[in-house]
């Protein structure tokens, strides 16, 4: 079974309705996959790292704080610090980084309507069972996923 996600970010009264995890989960992805690809030969700085995700290196190391904190990477201090890995590429499922990432947070982005509407009270209690469903979903689909096999799928070296 295949399951295919599209998380929107839209905005309704110069209010935004979803957080934007799902940029946060492909630029971790991004960098545990480069930490993989690169081994263990050196740690890699978070500007290298922030070069190849196309990103400030200060959003690099705060994505990767969960991740520190998980046991997943580690920092090493220093002019020639950087990040590690900390785990085997094969032991690291996308679905653990997804639950680091993603958290208890609504996959859907589901809003907080008026309490007062009957619309509004019932849609957000049917929605929060289906985003309940859909985490699920995803989850199992990339429990199926690891760092390595994705190593595999792309060219670390040039």
């Amino acid at each position: 079974m295949s399951v295919t996600v599209v998380i929107a970010v839209a905005v309704w009264q110069d209010v935004f309705v979803a957080r934007p995890t799902n940029l946060q989960f492909a630029v971790v992805v991004h960098v545990l996959t480069y930490l993989a690809g690169m081994g263990t030969e050196r740690p890699i700085s978070s500007d290298e790292l922030s070069g190849s995700v196309n990103t400030n290196p200060v959003y690099v190391r705060r994505t990767l704080g969960p991740l520190r904190e998980a046991g997943l990477v580690r920092s090493v201090p220093g002019v020639h610090g950087g990040w590690e890995l900390c785990r085997e590429p094969k032991e690291i499922t996308l679905a653990e980084v997804w639950g680091l990432v993603q958290g208890d947070d609504p996959v859907l982005g589901l809003h907080g309507a008026n309490p007062k509407c009957p619309v509004g009270r019932d849609v957000s209690t049917a929605l929060a069972g289906i985003d309940r469903q859909v985490a699920a979903a995803v989850t199992a689909e990339l429990a199926r996923t690891t760092i390595a096999d994705l190593l595999a799928r792309v060219d670390v070296r040039g």
